[in-house]
């Protein structure tokens, strides 16, 4: 069944069933650890999260700063901040910048793009990523235009009805996949990908993500397990598993060979190891938090969320350590994507 998949490049929905049940599960995380060291060898990329304000206009019924939660101390980072962040990751080997943030309007499009500006002007050699939400096409065009090389945005899910399960109704998955085309029309280094275990998912709506994924053809995708968080709509439901999280992961590598793959710090929060696994399955890249360690605690998308209390040198030393012993390293470069 395993060979089956990774030579059609495909897989159907009794497929998908067989490996989430268990089955072939050691031959397939071999087969997807074979297929990105053809492409990516035992290099591990890093990127440099930078999470640099929690509010948001929006509110998803699963995430931790969504506009209704009452509970959440808000901040946002200033440009000093921002860049300071950058010149110490910069210091300890990062090429990657992740700018992540709720939809936060305080931050116009002037201003996202005197960031980026900002960034590349001090970090010539380093790679923009922008993972800020829904946009229009034109703002898409001008974080483009200013430097961004790369943009995340996960659809969710594929499948309607889950996605309302998911979002209020001001939010629509039309939109969402919208916004995936014209990122990829635009030109970047598009990133997609769903929460593993969320509330209603199925393995029909797995099957419909996976598909998209393929359609989609993303440079990057980000899968981890669904974790809720206590102040939530979901606050009480069960999270995600490791077992099927890094499943999908050595289904998705050998679906899209090429595809840049984190082993997500969800998957670390749910197993101590958990990272580590996602490596062992297929993944070839982490990303550190490099945001100030006064407010880490406060992006809370999810409860329990690991290395709040790290300084940024702390946390690349461990990461490059854990790696290592599991016989793959660490390496300084922007780690793009690999196209041929």
């Amino acid at each position: 069944m395993v060979d089956e998949v990774e030579a059609k490049q495909n897989i159907g929905i009794k497929q998908l069933q067989y490996l989430l049940d268990g089955n072939e599960a050691d031959y397939l995380k071999e087969r997807a650890v074979a297929v990105r060291k053809q492409y990516y060898g035992t290099d591990v990329y890093i990127r440099g999260l930078i999470e640099f304000t929690n509010y948001c206009r929006n509110n998803c019924y699963y995430c931790g700063i969504r506009r209704g939660n009452s509970q959440v101390d808000r901040y946002r980072l200033s440009s000093k901040d921002i860049l300071d962040c950058c010149a110490e990751g910069y210091r300890l080997g990062f090429r990657t910048f992740v700018l992540q943030g709720g939809e936060d309007l305080f931050f116009t499009d002037e201003k996202i793009c005197q960031l980026i500006k900002s960034i590349k002007k001090g970090f010539p050699d380093c790679a923009v990523t922008l993972s800020i939400g829904e946009k229009s096409r034109d703002s898409y065009e001008k974080y483009f235009a200013a430097g961004a090389d790369r943009y995340l945005l996960r659809h969710e899910t594929a499948n309607y009805e889950h996605y309302r399960q998911l979002h209020p109704p001001d939010l629509s998955l039309d939109n969402r996949k919208r916004c995936l085309k014209a990122l990829k029309g635009i030109g970047y280094q598009v990133g997609a990908g769903f929460m593993v275990g969320s509330p209603g998912q199925t393995k029909e709506t797995i099957y419909e993500d996976l598909q998209f994924l393929r359609e989609l053809n993303p440079h990057m995708v980000g899968i981890g397990p669904f974790i809720p968080q206590g102040d939530t709509p979901f606050g009480k439901e069960q999270a995600g598993t490791v077992d099927m999280t890094v499943t999908l992961l050595a289904i998705i590598r050998l679906l899209l060979p090429r595809v840049l793959l984190p082993a997500t710090t969800a998957l670390g929060t749910i197993d101590t190891m958990g990272r580590e696994k996602g490596l062992m399955s297929g993944a070839n890249v982490v990303m550190p938090n490099l945001s100030p360690k006064r407010v880490r605690a406060k992006y809370a998308l999810y409860d329990k969320k690991i290395c709040t209390g790290e300084e940024a040198a702390e946390c690349i030393e461990c990461l490059k350590n854990r790696v290592g012993n599991i016989g793959y390293r660490i390496v300084c470069s922007r780690g793009d994507y690999i196209d041929r």
